[in-house]
């Protein structure tokens, strides 16, 4: 293992798959677009909805303006399936707009990492869905408790 590694390290196993899977809604928790973007290679491709990235510096900027429009924004993910240097990833968050409307989206992830365990691929497919306040289900990061539990799908 150098400095550069970002355990844990492919091939994953369904322990290592879902710690990989949780430090990454820890991390996006967080809305620190920087450290966010450490998680991922220097040249890192992503998809995100319509938007085409690649590199840190594109990705900084994408999540800078995301956190922006998105208030309040809380996550979860969980592990859906891992092969190899894989994992695929279901999520949902909440979030509210400039304009006081909360949304709940709804999405799947495809990942793939180099030995380092940096990403170098992330595909998002998102859908979003208007909410009312009281219909919130995610308040903030995820409790101690829930860690490990699967999110259900409302």
């Amino acid at each position: 293992m150098t400095d550069a590694d970002r355990p844990p390290l492919p091939p994953f196993t369904r322990e290592t798959a879902a710690r990989k899977v949780q430090a990454a809604e820890d991390a996006w928790n967080t809305r620190d677009p920087r450290k966010v973007s450490l998680a991922y290679s220097q040249d890192s491709v992503w998809r995100n909805r319509d938007t085409f990235v690649t590199g840190r510096a594109q990705i900084v900027e994408l999540l800078t303006a995301k956190w922006r429009r998105e208030e309040e924004y809380a996550l979860r993910k969980d592990l859906w399936a891992f092969d190899g240097n894989r994992i695929a990833v279901r999520f949902q968050y909440e979030c509210r707009d400039t304009d006081g409307q909360w949304w709940r989206s709804y999405g799947n992830e495809l990942w793939e990492f180099d030995e380092h365990g940096l990403m170098t691929r992330r595909e998002a497919s998102i859908n979003d869905v208007p909410i009312e306040e009281k219909e919130r289900r995610i308040l903030g990061p995820r409790p101690d408790a829930e860690r490990g539990r699967s999110f259900p799908v409302e």
